[in-house]
């Protein structure tokens, strides 16, 4: 049955990257003098994004889960009413498809013997997900579905760790109106799906707020690729700014053919996909002064109450997958996700989904991703998001100051000027 990390696999395919994550547990205050009874594997499933269009992203996600599942397996468990039970992730691959997500979702808990679920990757599948998981009355605890429609139908099982659609833009937006020379024009480009139109529909409401005006605004394909009649459209729009709300394929897609067109705003800000490597890989020196809004960045430090520190996450994902990069943020709202579920495992002290499902609802800690708190609908609206810029092909925090490790680099240069 798809993908089965268990301890013993980790033992032999990450021998050393668990010896630093057993010393960084030990630094963060694990007991292991006192000796403690153990119990069975928690079955921890998520049917996620392997392949189709939103792969790099699923894969991301998955990241963030196997640093939680290795993390809290190197500590012993998960301590639930004095018992310490190992944690099994077992992933299937969606194929970026809804309607997969939930046949797989409903077939890891009748057949896998999933006692719980992490969430796939998007907002679509994540509401195909959280469908089936109410109906079970499985407690689901995801990072990547922001749309605010998932936690419209008042569902009771369903948790979402990161800030909603609303936010996505809003750091940008707000930041736009403060530099000189001033922009004030949008063409903004939004893919079908629930998310992207969430996000557009945001920007559009406030713009106006910020002395913005959106030219005009363009519906694609989710996943589409070839964009050139799309964004030549936006080009002779001649907008300040050109915003995509999508993700990472489609981001890279725009890009490109904003290059090949000449569209010269002063600001290019796309919601999906400017935090990864991957974006940096695909485009090159091209992918510089790109804006994001991020649900986290290393550069943002919080206070924290459970887990690794940032510096200590960060090490901890090059230790595992012996990369240089930083952990982009859908690697750590994965990482959260996982740590949500831990800290109301402990706190109900009971495997029971019942009390799991409540002690998510009354759920208040604080971790290097953030505060992971819900609202009444299980929604965090508690966390805020940041902006990031692709600097020399790096990564930097721009808005809001306070946490910002370099400035905005504005206004970015005109196409023929740049190699």
């Amino acid at each position: 049955m798809g993908v089965d990390v268990t301890a013993s696999r980790w033992a032999g395919r990450w021998g050393p990257a668990l010896v630093g994550l057993l010393f960084l547990a030990a630094a963060c205050g694990a007991d292991t003098s006192a000796p403690v009874a153990v119990g069975d594997d928690i079955i921890v499933g998520a049917a996620i994004s392997l392949s189709g269009s939103l792969s790099q992203e699923g894969q991301l996600t998955r990241q963030g889960y196997e640093m939680w599942a290795s993390w809290v397996n190197g500590r012993g468990g998960v301590l639930v009413g004095g018992v310490r039970h190992r944690v099994q992730l077992v992933t299937e691959d969606d194929r970026s498809r809804p309607d997969l997500a939930a046949s797989l979702a409903a077939g890891l808990m009748k057949d896998g013997g999933v006692q719980f679920l992490l969430g796939p990757y998007g907002s679509d599948t994540t509401a195909a997900v959280a469908a089936v998981a109410e109906q079970a009355r499985v407690p689901l605890v995801e990072g990547t579905g922001a749309a605010q429609s998932i936690f419209s139908h008042g569902y009771r099982y369903t948790f979402g760790v990161m800030s909603l659609t609303d936010r996505y833009f809003e750091g940008v937006l707000k930041m736009a109106a403060g530099l000189a020379p001033r922009p004030k024009t949008i063409a903004l480009l939004s893919a079908d799906d629930s998310f992207s139109q969430e996000v557009a529909d945001s920007v559009r409401a406030r713009a106006p707020a910020d002395g913005l005006q959106v030219l005009l605004s363009l519906q694609y394909p989710a996943g589409a690729t070839d964009v050139t009649a799309l964004v030549a459209r936006a080009a002779a729009a001649k907008p300040d700014i050109l915003i995509n709300s999508g993700h990472l394929g489609e981001a890279v897609a725009i890009h490109r053919a904003a290059r090949a067109l000449t569209l010269d705003a002063r600001i290019f800000a796309y919601s999906v996909g400017p935090s990864t490597s991957a974006f940096i890989a695909d485009l090159g020196p091209d992918a510089d002064y790109v804006l994001t809004g991020a649900q986290w960045t290393p550069q943002v430090s919080y206070r924290r109450q459970m887990y690794l520190s940032t510096p200590d996450y960060i090490a901890a994902y090059r230790s595992m997958f012996r990369t240089l990069d930083e952990p982009p943020y859908l690697t750590a709202q994965g990482t959260a996700a996982g740590l949500a579920l831990q800290r109301a495992l402990e706190n109900a002290g009971s495997l029971d989904r019942q009390a799991v499902r409540d002690a998510l609802a009354s759920l208040d800690v604080w971790t290097f991703y953030g505060e992971l708190r819900f609202d009444g609908r299980g929604a965090n609206v508690y966390k805020p998001m940041v902006v990031q810029q692709i600097q020399s092909s790096r990564h930097h925090t721009v808005f809001p100051p306070d946490v910002a490790d370099a400035q905005v680099a504005y206004p970015t240069p005109p196409w023929s000027a740049r190699s």
